[in-house]
């Protein structure tokens, strides 16, 4: 349930998108033609993509004869997908794409996501695959095996984890033998590959980590293969299939449009896999597409919670019951339960995480642009130092939040909520999955605190201090945005503090002590970022407002929600500092029995 209004405040006012137009990468790009990028988008996504969700989520994909069996509307969404050319909205046009700035891209994502997040996942996986090969792969590996992705012909994946290893991916036994002709012979068994097997697209390419013989143990031995589900020849056409089997399904409680699946390599020992990059550095690869695809994570849950917001204000703007507490009358009018305190603090709970979730997620899309835009090497490192801290964040805070919005939406609805007479059951159905999406919430605060905070004397960390600092010292004494910035600047010492503890705790060798509370540390982060992050949006709307005319209500809701964001959310980064310096490590002491 999208409000285009929104899309134009974060990227057009917040993240000033039509800036990037005047970049020689953008010069055939103005806000006229974002704009009717866009319109045509949400035509498409209104009328391909949202008329099947409910159908695709009461009936998902089967399993049937050894293929898969799913709702016709599905291709043909994404048919009219491909034909729009949304494929390629990043890549360059000398290739096929519309060369957008990436921002402008995740919108298109964000459109699509709101009308069909089952039916979105299977293109979107296809452009993380060929951004991946296109950084990665060699020349050959780009004309045969990007190019048709990009053109929609054929669809990718991504295939990590195994049934015994879970998230643990220096556990993976997929392997990996040399043929002695410059490929290798693939065996082994993934679980959990979104549009794994279907029949889609004219060729399927996975991405698949494996291990070859001879090589370190652990992660540091694991290489990267391009595995299609048809072999190619010698003119870059499907031929023989290439021994890679379905091995079943896996019935999620959400995302049910997006088949899941458990596949088989190399059964007959006949299934045959490329290199894509160098050996061993299969894991730092495959990073460029998971990373990718926790900003996409980030941006789904963001975009739900959004959905879930629209669809629950809407329903209590029109829904009487009750009356005020101060109406003592049983015969006067009922009045709608948007007029209740609770029911306004359940919606304004979902708006400042939507909210602040979308522009946190756009604003690390932002800086993909930036690093791709930089004048100089040193430059571009400091623009992914400060990407590279916020993507656990973006990942772990939006999909936490963003299904906390969810919650709330559903409380509004009350019983209404849990009947599929309205989308806000699904919506949350859908939103529980993203929290274990591309690396669980749990895994990203390791990542965050065990190595994005510390690693290089905590260069990237005390960057994205100074980006905060930065907002701070130019709201401070501002007659209606001091406060914020006080409170602001009051939490981010707060965090220091705790920062520098903890920093002396890992040089001090209780790595096991730092990360037992990994979470909570994230969850303080990310409040204080996405604290941030309501800053800026009320620095934009403050500016609008001061101004005669306009969408003055629309600015002001911003204003009053950057200050229920602080008043309700941003004390807890005090609580959760106090929590940290405490340094409790009960669970590391606690034994099997003691549960």
């Amino acid at each position: 349930m999208l409000k285009r209004r929104e899309i134009d405040f974060q990227i057009f006012e917040m993240l000033e998108a039509e800036r990037l137009c005047a970049q020689p990468a953008f010069l055939s790009q103005d806000r006229e033609t974002i704009d009717a990028i866009l319109d045509s988008a949400q035509r498409v996504a209104d009328e391909t993509f949202a008329t099947h969700t409910a159908l695709t989520d009461a009936e998902e994909p089967q399993f049937v004869d050894g293929r898969v069996r799913m709702r016709p509307e599905v291709k043909s969404a994404l048919n009219a997908f491909v034909d729009g050319g949304f494929m390629g909205t990043s890549f360059p046009e000398r290739i096929g794409g519309l060369q957008l700035p990436y921002i402008i891209s995740q919108v298109i994502n964000w459109i699509f996501s709101d009308a069909n997040v089952g039916t979105a996942g299977y293109p979107f996986l296809t452009m993380a695959a060929a951004n991946l090969i296109q950084a990665h792969g060699s020349d050959e590996q780009k004309q045969r095996y990007m190019l048709p992705l990009i053109e929609g012909r054929w669809f990718g994946t991504m295939c990590l984890s195994e049934p015994q290893a879970g998230s643990s991916l220096a556990d993976i036994r997929t392997r990996a033998e040399p043929t002695g002709e410059g490929d290798y012979r693939i065996s082994g068994t993934k679980m959990w590959i979104s549009g794994g097997e279907h029949e889609l697209s004219e060729n399927i390419v996975h991405l698949v980590l494996a291990k070859v013989p001879g090589q370190a143990a652990g992660t540091r031995g694991i290489s990267l293969f391009i595995v299609p589900k048809y072999r190619l020849d010698e003119h870059g056409a499907p031929g023989p299939r290439n021994d890679v089997s379905l091995a079943g399904l896996n019935h999620k409680m959400g995302y049910r449009g997006t088949v899941n699946t458990l596949l088989n390599f190399g059964e007959n020992d006949d299934c045959r896999g490329y290199l894509i990059g160098q050996l061993n550095q299969g894991l730092a690869a495959m990073f460029h597409m998971m990373n990718e695809a926790r900003i996409g994570v980030g941006l789904n849950a963001a975009v739900l919670a959004y959905s879930g917001y629209q669809h629950s204000l809407d329903y209590a703007r029109n829904r009487p019951q009750g009356r005020p507490a101060t109406q003592r009358d049983p015969s006067a009018p009922q009045s709608m339960i948007i007029e209740h305190a609770d029911v306004r603090h359940m919606l304004m709970r979902q708006k400042v995480y939507s909210e602040g979730a979308l522009a946190l997620c756009l604003y690390g899309a932002s800086l993909v642009d930036r690093k791709q835009l930089s004048a100089s090497d040193e430059q571009a490192a400091e623009i992914e130092l400060e990407l590279s801290i916020l993507t656990p964040l973006i990942k772990a805070w939006s999909s936490h939040y963003g299904l906390k919005a969810n919650y709330w939406g559903l409380q509004i609805l009350g019983g209404y909520g849990y009947t599929r007479d309205y989308p806000l059951e699904r919506i949350y159905r859908d939103n529980r999955l993203n929290p274990i999406h591309e690396g669980t919430n749990g895994i990203q605060s390791l990542d965050l605190l065990g190595r994005k905070v510390l690693q290089n004397q905590g260069a990237a960390f005390r960057l994205l201090m100074t980006r905060i600092g930065e907002t701070v010292s130019a709201c401070t004494g501002h007659p209606v945005l001091g406060e914020y910035a006080s409170q602001l600047h009051q939490a981010q010492m707060r965090v220091l503090e705790v920062t520098t503890a903890l920093g002396k705790l890992a040089s001090g060798g209780g790595i096991a002590s730092l990360l037992a509370n990994s979470w909570t540390y994230l969850d303080m982060l990310g409040h204080l970022v996405v604290a941030w992050m309501w800053l800026r949006q009320a620095v934009v709307a403050q500016v609008a407002l001061d101004q005669p005319g306009g969408d003055q209500a629309y600015y002001d809701g911003k204003r009053q929600a950057c200050a229920y964001f602080y008043r309700w959310e941003l004390p807890q980064v005090l609580m959760q500092a106090d929590q940290l310096l405490a340094m409790d490590d009960s669970v590391l002491t606690l034994r099997d029995e003691h549960f």
